[in-house]
C-alpha cells in the first residue's frame, strides 16, 4: 500500500490506497462479472453485514434537485425523438436540399430562395405541375414515421401559388407495403405565403410509414415547412413533444433538467455552436444547423442529422416546469469543441457570449417590462421560469477555459447573484486536465464544478468513497455526466446491462452519503433511437412507436423517487471486499420529512446473497408498515429490450412493521430500497 494525494478537490490530504485495481483488471482483460465471481467463491457463506443508521443525529440537508436528467440532441434525441414532427427536412434546409425526399411522376421541382417565407429559413421547394402526370413527393421521415391506428395527425404546409390556378395537394400516409393508412386533400392556395393544414385519420398502426404528397392541377406551387404531427402530444400542445418520451422523463421525477447538451453547445466550430435565440419563436423562425453528431463517428455516420430546433429553449423551459424540475441551461463561453477545431473567440470579443447569458436570464426570469421578458410573454408564457442555475461552457479545459471563465463569471455574479454558475472540470475525473482546473476553480470561488466519468463498472465500485475526503468548504459538485462503459468509452459495443447499472447504483450511494458536497447528478446521454444512435450506452431507448427504460433508468428512478430531505449518517461493518480491499456492499440513508420515513438504500455487488443487519439508532417509535423495493436479475449481462422492456425492473413488497433493529436479505447483484415509517 502507498500514500497518494487526493486530487486537487481535497488539497493537502492523502489516503491509504491499495494498488490500482482497475488498472490491474484492464491489463488482465477481466470483466467485473469475472472478478466478482472470483472474489465471492460460491462455497463461501458471507458473514452478516452490520448497517448502522444514525437516525437520531441527522446530517446535512440534501438538495431537492439532487437527482436530475441530462438532455442532448444525440441519437435522434430531439429531431426524430422528443420532437413530434414526423417529416424529415420539411423546410428543405439540409446541406443536400432535398435529402429525405424522393420524387416521381411528371412535372419538375427545384429549390429556390426568392422571397422566402422567413430569412432564417431561406429555402423552399418550387413544384411545376403536369396535369397528365402529377408530381409526387415522398418523405421517409426519421428512420420511418410511427403512426397509430385511430389517432389523428395534422398535415400542414406553407404554400404560395405562382398564379391563381386550381392546384390541390393529395396527402397520403402509406405503410411499408404501400397500403393507404390515411388520406386528405388541401387546396385554395394564393399568391402569399400562408399556412394550410388538414387532419389525417390513421386506420392502422405502422412504425415505418412514409408521407406522399401528390400535386394535382396546372401551374407552379411553392412549398415550405412541410409537416406531419400527431394531435396527441405532451400536454396536447400543438406542434408539441412526443408524449410517451416525456412521460418517461416525468416518471423519473427529476429534480432538474440540463439542456441542450453536451457537445452540441460547442459545435465543431463557433459558427455552428448552439445559439438559443435562434431556437425560439414560430417554427419557420428557427434557424436550422447541422448537428455536430452528424459525422463525429466514422463507425456511426448520420449524414441526415440536423437540428431543426423543433425542440427549442421555450420547450425546454416548459417541460422543466411541467415536471417540477429546475431548468439548467448550458451556454457557449466562446470555445468550440476542443476535441474538434478548438476554435476560440478572442478574449476581447467575448461580449456576444456574455450578452447571450444575460439575455437568457432575462428571458427566463424577466417581466414584461424587459425586452427578453417581453419576448417570453409574447410567446405565450407570462410567468417567469425562475431560473437559478446556468452552465458556463460545457466540457472545456485548460488555461483557455479559465481565462474566459474569469472574464464571464464575475460579471454574471455581479449582475445576477441569485444565479449559481456551473463550471467545467473537463472530460475526465482525474489526470492533467482535471488537476489543472480544480485549483483554478477554487481560486475563482466556483459555485458548482461539473465532473464527468465515463469509466468501466469496476471504477465506479472502487470510487464510491471518492467524495468522503472532498473539501467541505470548497466548491460543490455537479456530477453532470456519467455512465458505466461495459467495453470502453465511445465503443459501439457498450451495453446497458445490469453490470453497469449495479455499479452506478453503488456510486450513487456515495453521492447521497456526501450530499453536502455532491449537490446534483445526472446520467448521460438520455435518449437513444434504436435505428439512429451514435453513442451508447443511453438511459432510455425508443423506436418510432415505443419506449423502454434500461436497468440504469430504474436505478436512477429508485434514487430520485426515494430521495429524502436530510442525510442520515451510515456506517457499514463487515462488508465483503474485492481483491483490492474495496467494499462490494454499499449503503446510504436519508429521511423524508413529509412522510416521516427513514429511507435506506443497500447495494450488493457480490455473487451471493448478503444478510444486512440494520440498526436504526435513535429512530424512536416506529409507525406503519415498512416496504422494500428490489431491483435485481440473475445475470450481470441482462438488459431490457423492446421485446422485454421490464426484464430488469423494480418490485415493491410490504414488510409489515419492523423493529429498530432487523435483518434484510439482499440477493446477489441487487439494489434494495427500504422505507421505514417513524411514528408521527
Amino acid at each position: 500500500m502507498n500514500c497518494t494525494p487526493i486530487h486537487p478537490a481535497a488539497p493537502g490530504r492523502c489516503v491509504r490506497r491499495a494498488a490500482p485495481f482497475t488498472q490491474t483488471l484492464a491489463c488482465a482483460g477481466l470483466t467485473l462479472a469475472a472478478t466478482l465471481l472470483a472474489v465471492n467463491a460460491p462455497a463461501a457463506t458471507p458473514e452478516p453485514v452490520q448497517v448502522t443508521v444514525a437516525v437520531g443525529t441527522p446530517g446535512a440537508r440534501l438538495n431537492p434537485a439532487m437527482w436530475g436528467i441530462f438532455f442532448e440532441d444525440i441519437n435522434l434525441g430531439a429531431d426524430g425523438g422528443l420532437a413530434s414532427e414526423l417529416v424529415k427536412n420539411g423546410s428543405f434546409e439540409f446541406t443536400q436540399f432535398t435529402m429525405g425526399w424522393a420524387f416521381s411522376g411528371g412535372g419538375s421541382h427545384a429549390v429556390r430562395m426568392v422571397k422566402p417565407l422567413h430569412p432564417n429559413n431561406p429555402n423552399y421547394l418550387e413544384v411545376t405541375t403536369d396535369p397528365t402526370r402529377p408530381p409526387k413527393l415522398a418523405n421517409e421521415g426519421h428512420r420511418g414515421m410511427g403512426v397509430r391506428k385511430g389517432e389523428t395527425y395534422t398535415f400542414s404546409v406553407f404554400a404560395r401559388a405562382a398564379a391563381e390556378v386550381p392546384v390541390t395537394l393529395q396527402i397520403t400516409v402509406l405503410g411499408q407495403g404501400g397500403q393507404v393508412l390515411g388520406k386528405a386533400t388541401l387546396g385554395r392556395f394564393t399568391g402569399e405565403w400562408l399556412r394550410h393544414s388538414v387532419p389525417v385519420r390513421i386506420n392502422a398502426t405502422e412504425a415505418k410509414a412514409r408521407l406522399l404528397v401528390t400535386v394535382e392541377g396546372g401551374g407552379k406551387l411553392d412549398l415550405d415547412m412541410v409537416s406531419l404531427q400527431p394531435v396527441k402530444t405532451w400536454k396536447n400542445r400543438p406542434q408539441g413533444l412526443r408524449a410517451d418520451l416525456v412521460q418517461m422523463l416525468a416518471d423519473l421525477q427529476p429534480g432538474f433538467m440540463r439542456f441542450p447538451g453536451g457537445c452540441i453547445v460547442e459545435g465543431h466550430v463557433l459558427a455552428n455552436r448552439y445559439q438559443w435565440k435562434t431556437t425560439i419563436g414560430n417554427p419557420e423562425e428557427r434557424k436550422l444547423i447541422i448537428n455536430r453528431w452528424n459525422d463525429e463517428f466514422k463507425h456511426r455516420p448520420a449524414p441526415d442529422y440536423f437540428q431543426s430546433f423543433a425542440v427549442g429553449f421555450l420547450e425546454y423551459f416548459q417541460v422543466c416546469e411541467d415536471m417540477g424540475a429546475e431548468p439548467l441551461p448550458i451556454i457557449n463561453c466562446g470555445m468550440a469543441c476542443q476535441f474538434n477545431s478548438n476554435e476560440l473567440a478572442p478574449l476581447d470579443k467575448l461580449d456576444p457570449y456574455l450578452q447571450d447569458m444575460l439575455d437568457l436570464i432575462e428571458f427566463a426570469n424577466g417581466d414584461a417590462s424587459t425586452p427578453w421578458g417581453a419576448r417570453r410573454v409574447a410567446l405565450g408564457h407570462p410567468a417567469p421560469f425562475r431560473l437559478k442555475l446556468l452552465g458556463v461552457g460545457n466540457e472545456q479545459w485548460g488555461p483557455q477555459y479559465i481565462e474566459r471563465l474569469a472574464r464571464l463569471a464575475p460579471v454574471l455574479k455581479a449582475r445576477h447573484p441569485e444565479i449559481q454558475l456551473i463550471s467545467s472540470a473537463g472530460p475526465d475525473p482525474d489526470g492533467d486536465k482535471f488537476n489543472f482546473l480544480w485549483p483554478k476553480l477554487r481560486e475563482l470561488k466556483a459555485d458548482l464544478v461539473d465532473e464527468h466519468y465515463y469509466r468501466p463498472p469496476a471504477w465506479f465500485l472502487d470510487n464510491t468513497r471518492r467524495y468522503d475526503a472532498y473539501d467541505r468548504q470548497g466548491p460543490k459538485i455537479f456530477a453532470g455526466e456519467y455512465a458505466a462503459q461495459s467495453v470502453r468509452t465511445v465503443s459501439p459495443d457498450n451495453r446497458n446491462n445490469w453490470e453497469c447499472a449495479l455499479a452506478e447504483a453503488a456510486m450513487l450511494t456515495g453521492f447521497e452519503r456526501n450530499g453536502d458536497v455532491v449537490r446534483m447528478s445526472s446520467y448521460a446521454p438520455l435518449f437513444g433511437h434504436v435505428d439512429g444512435w451514435q453513442w451508447r450506452p443511453n438511459l432510455i431507448w425508443f423506436d418510432n412507436l415505443t419506449v423502454f427504460g434500461t436497468p440504469n433508468y430504474y436505478v436512477q428512478q429508485l434514487f430520485s423517487r426515494n430521495r429524502g430531505d436530510v442525510i442520515l449518517p451510515v456506517t457499514v461493518a463487515g462488508a465483503p471486499t474485492a481483491a483490492n480491499r474495496e467494499p462490494r456492499f454499499y449503503a446510504s440513508s436519508t429521511r423524508e420529512e413529509k412522510t416521516s420515513e427513514i429511507i435506506v438504500k443497500l447495494v450488493n455487488a457480490t455473487a451471493q446473497s448478503v444478510s444486512a443487519r440494520l440498526d436504526l439508532q435513535g429512530a424512536g417509535k416506529l409507525g406503519g408498515k415498512a416496504t422494500a423495493t428490489l431491483l435485481t436479475t440473475a445475470k450481470l449481462t441482462d438488459e431490457n429490450t423492446l421485446e422485454e422492456p421490464r426484464k430488469v425492473a423494480p418490485v415493491t413488497t410490504r414488510l409489515g412493521k419492523v423493529a429498530a433493529a432487523f435483518t434484510q436479505e439482499c440477493p446477489a447483484y441487487s439494489v434494495t430500497v427500504l422505507r421505514v415509517p417513524q411514528a408521527k
